[in-house]
This record gives C-alpha cells, sequence and structure tokens, in this order.
C-alpha cells in the first residue's frame, strides 16, 4: 500500500466557483483519490479556501461584511456545494487559519535565515483618492502584453500573463475608480527567486519528465525568461502579518504576506488543520505527510494560470526554507473549459456557476461528463447540445437503461431474486475476457492520470454490457429456453455490480445505487481483480434484488431550451 498526498488549487473565496474551476482542479483530484483508495492506498485529499489577498477585501467590501465575516460564510457555502458535488476531502480547511499564519511565518523567517528574502524600497501606486497604496487586484487597467481593457494588477486574466499595476495602461483604482493614482515609495519584502533558479531548475529536471506537456511547458517557460525577485508582502488589512520577531518596521506598518506565498503552504496549514481536528482516541501525523516524507507520493491538480506558482514559486519558497518538505512529486494541469467558446468567467458571471448546475441536475451528470471532457490536451467547450447529447447517450441509454431493463426484465420473468439458470458458456467466456481487457485499459489511464481516455475506457466497459444483452436476447431467448435467458440476466446482473465498483470514483451515487440494488452479505469488495472480471460471478444465484429509482433522466428538448434561456447559448454560437 503506497502513501498518496492530493491537492488541488484553492479555490478563491470570492464566490460560487464555475464548472470551469471545478473540472480544472477538485473535481479530477476528488476521482484520483477516490480511485487510489478503491486501490488500497492510504490517501490524503486536501484543499482549502484561499481567503488572502485583495479578492477577499474586494468581494467583501462588495457583499457590506468585515473581511473574517465575509469568508466564514463563503467558506460554508462553498463547502456547501463541494458536499453537494460528492467531493471526498479528508479535510476541507481555511487559509486564514492559525495553522497556516504559523507555518506562513516559519517558512519566511528560515528563508530569511538563508538569505533568501531581502527587504526593499519599492515605487509602489499610491490612490491619494483611496488614501492608501494599491496592491496587485485593487488596480485594473489594459494589460501592455494583449491589450485586455480589464487586466488587474498582479495576473491579465485574458493571456495569463503575470503582472505588476505598474505594468498597466492606463491603470485606475478597483476601489474607487479614481485614474489620479500616484507612485510613492514604501518597503516591501522580496523573494530572491534568482539565487534560486539553478536549484528549481535541477528539480524540474528531477521530477518533471512524465509530468503532462502542459506543466512541465509552462515551468521551463518561465525559468528560460529568468527567475526574478518578487515582492511577497502587501498593503492589506487582511492576510497572514508579517512577524513582528524579524522585520518589526513592517509589522508596524501592517503589511501581510502576499497570497500566491501564503496560499500554497495552506496545503501544509490545512493538512495541521486536520490533525488538530481529530477525535479523541485518534491519532492524525500531519507532519508524516509533509516533513521527511519519503514515502510519500505528491500530487497536485490545477488549472494552468496556477502552474507557474505551483511548479516554480513555491518549489522556489521550498527549497530555501532549507528542511526536508515535501516537494510535488506530479503536477497535472489543464487548459480551460469555455462556454461555448467563451470564458467562464466568475468576475463577469459568464457561463455556469457550480451551485446553479446542482440545482438543475444531480452531481453524477456534471461529474460524468466535465471528466468525459475535460480540458487536457487542449481547451474544450461547454454547450448545452453536447452536454445533453453527452447524458442522453451516455448515461441514460448506455449505463441507465441497461441497468433498468436487466433488473425490471429479471424481475417480471423470475421473481425478485438473482436467477440460476445454466453454467457460463462460451458467450460469457469472450464477455469476461473483453470485459477484464476494458478494466485494463481502465486502470491504465486512472493511472495515467488520463482523465478522457479513462471516461472513455469505462463508456466502453457499459457499451460492453449493451452488447451482450443484444447478442443474447434474452427477451427473446426466454420463449424458448428459459435457462439460457436466466444465464444472461445473472450474467448481466454480475456487469451491473462491476460497473457500481468500477465506475464509483466518476459516478459515485448511482455507484452506491447499483451496488445497493443487491442484497449481497458481506459485499466489501473495492475493486474488481482480472479474474473476478472473467469470471463474473460476484452476485450469486439466489440473491435477492431490487429495481432502483431510473438512474439517469434523459434531458428533454423542452428541457434543453430552459437552460438556453436560463444560461444563455445557442446551437449557432
Amino acid at each position: 500500500m503506497a502513501r498518496h498526498l492530493v491537492t488541488s488549487a484553492l479555490p478563491y473565496i470570492n464566490g460560487i466557483k464555475h464548472l470551469g474551476n471545478m473540472v480544472g482542479s477538485m473535481l479530477p483530484a476528488d476521482v484520483y483519490s477516490r480511485y487510489l483508495r478503491q486501490r488500497g492506498h492510504d490517501v490524503l485529499y486536501i484543499c482549502a479556501t484561499d481567503e488572502h489577498g485583495t479578492p477577499a477585501e474586494l468581494a467583501a467590501k462588495e457583499a457590506g461584511l468585515s473581511v473574517a465575516e465575509f469568508c466564514a460564510q463563503a467558506h460554508d457555502a462553498q463547502k456547501a456545494v463541494y458536499d453537494g458535488f460528492e467531493l471526498a476531502f479528508d479535510y476541507f480547511g481555511r487559509s486564514s487559519s492559525q495553522q497556516t499564519r504559523e507555518i506562513t511565518q516559519h517558512f519566511a523567517r528560515k528563508l530569511h535565515e538563508n538569505g533568501f528574502i531581502e527587504e526593499r524600497a519599492i515605487r509602489q501606486v499610491y490612490s491619494p483618492v483611496d488614501g492608501r497604496f494599491l496592491p496587485d487586484r485593487y488596480v485594473e487597467g489594459t494589460c501592455p502584453h494583449c491589450g485586455y481593457d480589464k487586466a488587474r494588477g498582479d495576473q491579465c486574466e485574458n493571456c495569463t500573463r503575470v503582472l505588476d499595476p505598474t505594468d498597466l495602461i492606463d491603470p485606475r483604482s478597483a476601489i474607487s475608480g479614481s485614474t489620479e493614482l500616484e507612485v510613492r515609495e514604501t518597503k516591501h519584502l522580496f523573494l530572491l527567486q534568482s539565487k534560486l533558479q539553478h536549484e528549481v531548475e535541477a528539480w524540474i529536471d528531477s521530477v518533471s519528465e512524465k509530468w503532462p506537456h502542459l506543466s512541465s511547458s509552462i515551468a521551463r517557460k518561465w525559468l528560460t525568461e529568468g527567475l526574478h525577485d518578487r515582492a511577497i508582502t502587501r498593503d492589506l488589512d487582511w492576510g497572514v502579518p508579517v512577524p513582528a520577531d524579524t522585520w518589526p518596521e513592517l509589522a508596524a506598518e501592517g503589511k501581510v504576506f502576499y497570497v500566491w506565498f501564503d496560499a500554497p503552504i495552506a496545503y501544509i496549514g490545512a493538512t495541521k488543520e486536520w490533525a488538530d481536528a481529530a477525535t479523541d482516541g485518534e491519532t492524525r501525523d500531519w507532519k508524516s505527510w509533509w516533513y521527511k516524507a519519503d514515502d510519500v507520493t505528491y500530487t497536485e491538480f490545477m488549472a494552468k494560470d496556477n502552474v507557474p506558482f505551483h511548479t516554480v514559486m513555491f518549489p522556489a519558497t521550498e527549497l530555501g526554507v532549507r528542511e526536508p518538505w515535501k516537494m510535488v512529486d506530479f503536477v497535472k494541469g489543464f487548459n480551460w473549459l469555455t462556454y461555448y467558446g467563451g470564458k467562464f468567467s466568475t468576475s463577469q458571471k459568464r457561463g455556469v456557476f457550480t451551485d446553479a448546475a446542482l440545482e438543475i441536475l444531480p452531481a453524477d451528470y456534471w461529474r460524468y461528463f466535465l471528466i468525459a471532457n475535460a480540458p487536457e490536451s487542449d481547451d474544450s467547450s461547454f454547450t448545452w447540445e453536447h452536454f445533453t447529447a453527452t447524458v442522453n447517450k451516455d448515461l441514460a441509454d448506455t449505463l441507465g437503461n441497461f441497468v433498468n431493463r436487466v433488473l425490471s426484465f429479471s424481475r417480471k420473468r423470475f421473481g425478485d431474486e438473482v436467477p440460476a439458470g445454466r453454467a457460463a458458456g462460451e458467450v460469457e467466456a469472450k464477455l469476461g475476457e473483453e470485459i477484464a481487457r476494458l478494466l485494463a485499459e481502465y486502470e491504465e489511464h486512472m493511472e495515467a492520470l488520463q482523465f478522457r481516455k479513462a471516461a472513455a475506457a469505462l463508456r466502453a466497459l457499459w457499451s460492453a454490457g449493451n452488447s451482450y444483452l443484444e447478442e443474447k436476447a434474452p427477451w427473446l431467448e426466454i420463449k424458448t429456453d428459459a435457462d439460457g435467458a436466466a444465464l444472461t440476466l445473472r450474467t448481466a446482473m454480475n456487469l451491473i455490480h462491476l460497473y457500481a465498483v468500477v465506475s464509483e470514483p466518476f459516478i459515485p451515487t448511482t455507484a452506491a445505487a447499483m451496488r445497493g440494488a443487491f442484497a449481497l452479505e458481506n459485499d466489501t469488495a473495492t475493486w474488481v481483480t482480472a479474474e473476478q472480471a472473467k469470471s463474473l460471478d460476484a452476485v450469486t444465484a439466489g440473491t435477492a434484488f431490487t429495481v432502483p429509482p431510473v438512474l439517469f433522466a434523459k434531458i428533454t428538448e423542452e428541457d434543453l431550451e430552459s437552460y438556453r434561456a436560463r444560461f444563455g447559448g445557442s446551437p449557432d454560437a
């Protein structure tokens, strides 16, 4: 049994996330974690809300709440949605926790001791109208690289280039909208990434060979351009404060750490939250996952805009601390999921948001569609037409209809117990070989974190059952060979049980319903071996069963029209 640490990029606290955020980090991390657990591995899946930085302050201001109150409410609201999506975090923490604060300050002190943090005087945007310095997202303007006129002072949402507020053309205050901005001198802490470039390069050379091209190419692009020393403090009221025992002057000025310095450290902080939340009599050793954790395989999931910080900046931080903190082994980066070719956008409220998605249909519809169309090799587009076609064909017809007609027909002709019939024959042996082959293909893609290919293999497993049913045609077979029809149905029921087990990472609620259809004693199987797939005999004759409600309802043309009307989108778009 191997130990696997899994993290997904921390969702920003400023509002409910859209489907692009879900498929770009948290959902694939959940699918992978579920799969690893089923294969018998020791898994710790950690995530948290990202609560620092200007997005939190701006969102709180808009909501008319204090930042602390806003973040507490937003954390609970996000967690409720993720529970609705059946995301099985081991712990979903908060970057504003005391644990993250302490570890962030520890990292900063160690970096300073080792000569990798330097205090510098810089010139920064100041707004006389607002009476304050304006860090990153408090400044908006036109991107100097692509011309996007709503770029923020930390990063352009359009071209993903990292920016400083002073880079923007025609800058304006995000608080007041004032263009009467000045540049004044102030002091900040800088992480001396330039001194760590060669170490980061050597580390990437040692681990990135198996990374997706997207992740490794982004990391190497940053390294080719050269790592620059980067300010890691900001003038904000909300954040991890600079420790007064090391930088008393800056602490007195109220400086806090830049969100991209403390956010990755929050993975460690949230793990300590998990440990501290242990019940009486339970021991959770958070350090064994992060400190001298040579036996742990660490996998991160994120969209491409987060890749630079996780493959360059956070590794530079960990290397500079000069302590044996666990560094990532595999970075699974994703491209964008678009909405009819345009970007999902939290700030512009464009696209389907996760809370609205759950209002329309259960989580499994979304989980399957998103993973089956995950933007791995390139961007992929969400359209209601594509979503409808996928749900109706794969979920309703291929899987749902198979389960319903097998169980309904068997109950009608043989009663509420699995029929016996004759022993398996040549057709069943051929089916078993095909199922074992497809299962191995599914496992191979899951191990490689190739989610679209894994979904295709899972779909092929479902299709194999339909092909078998069409070949044997028990509705005809029963007219002349009742034992043969009973064998066919018994075999098909074993396929349903197999589907329940192996589909669980994708569609956990549906998997539970399929598995629960059979009154099997001691049904503790977590996976299906190749031999079990070939024999298809887990569900024995005489086992009581029930017919579950319809697993997946088809989306009608009327439904489709209502979705378009509510969210926008056209088949001609």
